[in-house]
């Protein structure tokens, strides 16, 4: 099964664009959206929901009002401040926030009554929808919600699930910007991923470091720039930082007003228009499809030459 993920180092370089047109252009495709901190691929695709479920991950301290004794030794403890003298009586004497709470269970454990209690929290929900571009595996985290590395990871093993189900080899991931553990998540055990940049300082530097967690992760790395006529110089840096590291340039996309006017109608920019641009993502897509069946061959071979052990 091959699985391309879209990343893109830092927020802003269109990564989320591309990755929709994308999913309109590949064949026999599962699209996980797994930028679940701020997911958006929803907008252009359209989604008709099938499946939700919550997102169950961590702990959150409840109070038991009624044997709480107002010692106060939990809140002097909380090293999160998480727990003070409630405002309105009613709720008892004390109560916990819980945006500040952090589930470590410390209050619970130094409760001389008993009062306090750790149980599960919802951090939010994950969907399975179909798209015009078939199945979409997406979620949605709760306001403060955290674990989202845990969650990226289920909405892959989600999308793996149905395209294992449905007998499609291919899932494209539109994954978290940045480098943290969201994206740790996203790209593990990925057949390649395709770095969308854009030519500006930060562009350069976020690329440097995301380009360095694919390499230490062993995930082939390619690279798109867009928007790349803005900045002709540093859009020259850009490639010349990503042939010194082995980075394939797939496409420099220049700006071009369709993409919003494209968003602004809730559809992919190959989907609105017929403009150059829209046949640069088109050969964008099939450059993708050439690049995993090369790293897909290759893990193959790789795995058929292996020695024994045993």
């Amino acid at each position: 099964m091959r699985e391309l993920v879209v990343i893109s180092g830092k927020g802003g370089t269109g990564k989320t664009s591309v990755a929709a047109a994308l999913a309109t252009l590949l064949a026999d495709v599962v699209v996980a959206d797994c930028d679940v901190d701020a997911a958006d691929l929803h907008l252009l695709l359209d989604p008709e929901i099938k499946t939700a479920a919550p997102f169950v991950a961590g702990f959150q301290a409840i109070i038991e009002p009624d044997a709480c004794s107002a010692c106060g030794v939990c809140a002097g403890l909380c090293r999160f401040d998480a727990i003070a003298a409630a405002t309105d009586q009613r709720l008892g004497p004390y109560a916990i926030d819980p945006l500040a709470c952090e589930g470590c269970g410390l209050c619970a454990e130094v409760c001389p009554e008993g009062a306090i209690a750790m149980q599960e929290r919802t951090c939010g929900e994950w969907y399975h929808s179909e798209t015009r571009c078939g199945p979409l595996v997406h979620a949605r985290l709760s306001v403060g919600g955290e674990n989202s590395g845990r969650l990226v990871t289920l909405v892959r093993k989600e999308a793996r699930r149905i395209a294992a189900e449905q007998g499609r080899d291919l899932i494209l991931v539109d994954g978290p910007p940045g480098t943290g553990c969201p994206v740790i998540a996203a790209i593990t055990g990925a057949t390649a991923v395709l770095v969308v940049t854009e030519p500006t300082v930060s562009g350069e530097h976020d690329l440097q470091r995301v380009l360095d967690v694919a390499a230490h992760f062993r995930v082939p790395a390619a690279l798109c720039i867009n928007k790349c006529d803005l900045n002709p110089e540093m859009a020259d840096r850009i490639l010349t930082l990503a042939a010194r590291r082995g980075a394939p340039l797939l496409a420099e996309l220049p700006f071009d007003d369709s993409v919003t006017a494209a968003q602004l109608a809730g559809r992919t920019l190959t989907e609105w228009t017929d403009t150059p641009i829209a046949g640069q993502v088109r050969e964008l897509g099939r450059r993708c499809l050439e690049l995993l069946e090369s790293k897909a061959a290759a893990t193959a071979s790789a795995e058929t030459e292996a020695p024994a052990t045993g």
